[in-house]
């Protein structure tokens, strides 16, 4: 393509522009495989077969929908087209102007079905509709209402839907590109015979760490209380089959709507409660397990705070049971005597190896929760040669959260070189732009396929990279890592029973027409 003189587009890519200008497109890329340059390719298309149209390019959030729009003006010529970023930041009225000037316009789906609820625009000049995380175009979600009207309205409609993944429930792939009226989809993962040549190697290791006695014995304590409130249930009626957190917070949902709807026994009331408590010691449990010694003391502190502002009965009875007690101090003890996890000594050696053989090198660490980014970053911060930073979402919880701005900073920093390794949470999954990483850690593996593919999609680009994940010996890390690994399997092998089923429904419908 004439404009982009600096870049020379991977065969892959321009094979799936190809397929993205012929019909309504799903590409599912790994994070960093270009999937931004390939919507840039497809837009600067659309723009020459149909001048006056207008390119519309949403994504969950402002700054991934400002990191597309960069992306877009460094490739694109100075003048080229009217590049536009909405925002509820943006006053209604002059976005509704800007709008009619516009050639690309980057949003949040959320701006634009507000906009078009209140008639401000219409999408009737659109010629190409960019959905990037097409993996969220599911129920009600405003990127769904955004292509309905879409749809119903432009004069020459073509859909893009970009994801790393879009699960492994060939369902959940089926509605989404229902909902984008997606004709074909594109797939490619490291190991595509297109797809090799451009990657790195990545350097694989599982490092499994044991679960200390010590820790065994807090559980087993836990767990005691924990069978009361299960058995409690089971008598009641409440729960059958299996036990487990999921299970839990279904039933805790199912007796409420019951409670509101007036459909309630004596024993409503208490196992609502016996079900609270029992959430919240399988909680606990795997924060021991899996998370750090101190963020489980935080949470048992904070359920003694719960108790004394008398926030419920359930968690007054809970925290004046001796066995909880018991647990409660035996943790304080190790905690004194210096003891952590096995793991943060584990992530503490593999970093401090990694950096004091290239002190340039870079280092992401995931973590489910904020209390063992913090905790997790504060001890990577003894060692002199690294700064680590902890890059969380917006939402204040603990006192923690970074604000856009915070964020950008964060990111800025680690570019830059001023920070070497950053602990995040889910928010460094999707989409943002952070620099390539020499090493990727998980603190705990992911049962999800979708974020354990965004992860590791941060190193073994450009250069070669290593991906660590940490899992505790016969705890849940266990189980998520092997259900990743077997819904991405099935992720697989889903898409390709829905590219069939796509394929047999076009062919079907050209065979109608030609009757």
């Amino acid at each position: 393509m004439e404009f982009l003189q600096n870049i020379k587009p991977r065969e892959y890519q321009e094979k799936i522009t190809q397929t993205c200008l012929e019909k309504n497109c799903l590409v599912v890329l790994p994070t960093g495989m270009g999937k931004t340059l390939i919507a840039l390719m497809v837009a600067i298309k659309r723009l020459e077969k149909f001048p006056l149209s207008k390119i519309l390019i949403l994504a969950p959030t402002k700054p991934l929908a400002e990191q597309h729009l960069e992306s877009f003006k460094k490739n694109l010529p100075e003048l080229y087209v009217d590049i536009q970023l909405f925002t509820g930041s943006v006053n209604a009225k002059k976005r509704k102007e800007i709008w009619k000037t516009a050639n690309i316009i980057f949003s949040t789906p959320q701006c634009v079905a507000n906009d078009l609820k209140k008639k401000l625009y219409d999408l009737s000049e659109v010629s190409l509709l960019v959905e990037d995380e097409a993996h969220r175009c599911v129920k009600n979600y405003d990127y769904n209402y955004a292509a309905k009207r879409y749809l119903e309205q432009a004069i020459n409609p073509r859909m893009m839907g970009l994801t790393a993944s879009p699960g492994s429930d060939s369902k959940k792939i089926t509605e989404i590109c229902r909902n984008l009226s997606i004709e074909e989809v594109e797939l490619r993962t490291r190991e595509s015979p297109d797809v090799i040549q451009y990657l790195q190697e990545l350097e694989f290791t599982k490092k499994t760490v044991p679960f200390p006695p010590e820790f065994q014995e807090i559980k087993l304590i836990l767990k005691k209380i924990y069978d009361e409130y299960i058995q409690s249930l089971r008598a009641k009626n409440f729960l059958f089959g299996t036990d487990n957190k999921i299970t839990l917070i279904k039933l805790q949902t199912q007796i409420s709507s019951q409670i509101q709807r007036g459909y309630k026994s004596p024993s409503s009331y208490s196992a609502m409660s016996d079900c609270a408590q029992a959430i919240k010691l399988v909680h606990a449990i795997e924060l021991l397990e899996t998370q750090t010694l101190q963020s489980f003391h935080n949470y048992l502190k904070d359920l003694y705070k719960q108790a004394e502002k008398q926030q419920s009965k359930g968690v007054v009875r809970l925290v004046a049971r001796k066995e909880f007690n018991v647990a409660f101090a035996y943790a304080n003890q190790l905690l004194e005597d210096g003891v952590e996890h096995p793991k943060v000594r584990e992530i503490i050696k593999i970093a401090k190896v990694e950096i004091l053989k290239n002190l340039k090198s870079k280092i992401l660490i995931f973590t489910q929760f904020r209390d063992t980014a913090k905790i997790v970053s504060e001890r990577l911060n003894k060692i002199p040669e690294i700064n680590a930073k902890v890059f969380v979402g917006q939402a204040k919880k603990k006192g923690m959260g970074l604000s856009q701005k915070e964020q950008k900073k964060t990111i800025e920093d680690f570019k830059e070189n001023k920070t070497n390794i950053l602990v995040a949470t889910c928010i460094a999954e999707e989409g943002l732009d952070i620099p390539e990483v020499n090493m990727v850690i998980f603190y705990e593996p992911v049962s999800s396929a979708i974020r354990s593919i965004q992860r590791r999609g941060r190193t073994a680009r450009l250069t070669k990279g290593k991906l660590v994940i940490l899992i505790t010996e016969k705890t849940k890390d266990e189980y998520s890592y092997y259900a990743s690994r077997s819904r991405e399997k099935k992720m697989h092998k889903s898409i390709e029973e829905v590219k069939t089923a796509l394929k047999n429904k076009t062919a079907y419908e050209k065979q109608s027409k030609l009757k």
